[in-house]
């Protein structure tokens, strides 16, 4: 049995580890549209051990992939059929993943209020609804193959096994709040070996790490208000933790990505962007989903310049 998100649970970044400054664009690019060179409000993202990109684009309603051997145009894989609730659309999808097992796509389709599952086989025209009735942002998956969604409407993360409906709380829950044991919209998630959930607690600009079966979460980066101080995050998304334990963030609001090393939770240190808001290779323009492949090398979601950056680990 192959391990989903091996790839990413297993990766392991030497901590002097540094990224090129300016990005190399892998998707879109070419304006705001919905031609096959083109983004529209690029999302979440997720990449495969091909590295191939699959991404969630809000605005066009619809995922689409890129391979990494042609970069100048990418593929509809699901969506496409205009925003709506029917099967076969979606309607301002915020984030995805690769299923391997089932070569499938798992895909918060977040104007419908559900996640749905769409095969990854040619041919395949209309997805399947995993789970209804949730206003879900982020998603993630374990070894174990639970799925992981957070309700940014209930201020909460769940854990689902495939096939369930109803899944068990193992974050907040305990209404819209900046206390331990709240959440106040959780965004992106990240989840490790052990089944510990670090979730982007986006308006609280901080991310939050709750170990299994914790009452209570952690603050593991920011928590110092908005701001743009090396303590401090402004509206956090995409996320991920490398095997040491160290977190990397993309900040929607602060136009950078933020390297947070476990244990030093009093500021982190600026990875890639940081350079202000603006459309050069050193820059974005509101950076949100966050992914990384098994070299290391960060893919970043730029949201109002519609395409996606990848910064090479050197």
């Amino acid at each position: 049995m192959t391990l989903t998100h091996s790839r990413v649970l297993n990766i392991n970044i030497p901590a002097n580890a540094t990224w090129a400054q300016n990005g190399v664009t892998i998707a879109g690019g070419h304006g705001r549209g919905d031609a096959t060179n083109q983004l529209n409000e690029p999302h979440g993202l997720f990449v495969d051990d091909d590295e191939t990109v699959v991404i969630a684009e809000w605005a066009n309603h619809r995922i689409v992939q890129w391979k990494s051997s042609d970069t100048t145009n990418g593929q509809v894989v699901a969506g496409d059929e205009g925003k709506g609730n029917g099967l076969h659309q979606l309607n301002r999808p915020t984030d995805v993943l690769i299923d391997k097992e089932t070569n499938s796509l798992i895909i918060c389709d977040y104007g419908n209020r559900r996640v749905v599952r769409w095969s990854r086989r040619s041919g395949t025209t209309q997805g399947e609804i995993l789970i209804d009735n949730i206003q879900c942002y982020g998603l993630a998956m374990d070894e174990q193959r639970y799925l992981y969604v957070s309700d940014d409407e209930l201020h909460e993360v769940r854990r689902y096994q495939l096939g369930e409906k109803n899944g068990t709380r193992v974050a907040g829950g305990n209404g819209k709040g900046n206390g331990l044991n709240q959440l106040n919209v959780p965004t992106y998630l990240f989840v490790d070996r052990q089944q510990n959930v670090y979730v982007s607690d986006n308006s609280n600009h901080r991310v939050m790490k709750w170990n299994k079966g914790a009452k209570d979460g952690i603050v593991v980066a920011g928590g110092q208000g908005e701001g743009n101080a090396l303590t401090q995050l402004y509206h956090p998304n995409g996320l991920f933790v490398d095997t040491l334990g160290t977190l990397y963030v993309s900040e929607f609001g602060n136009h950078r990505v933020m390297r947070w090393t476990q244990g030093d939770k009093k500021q982190g240190a600026v990875v890639v962007g940081g350079n202000g808001q603006g459309a050069g290779a050193n820059q974005f323009n509101y950076s949100y989903g966050l992914s990384v492949d098994r070299h290391g090398n960060l893919y970043v979601a730029d949201v109002n310049n519609h395409r996606v950056q990848r910064f090479s680990i050197e």
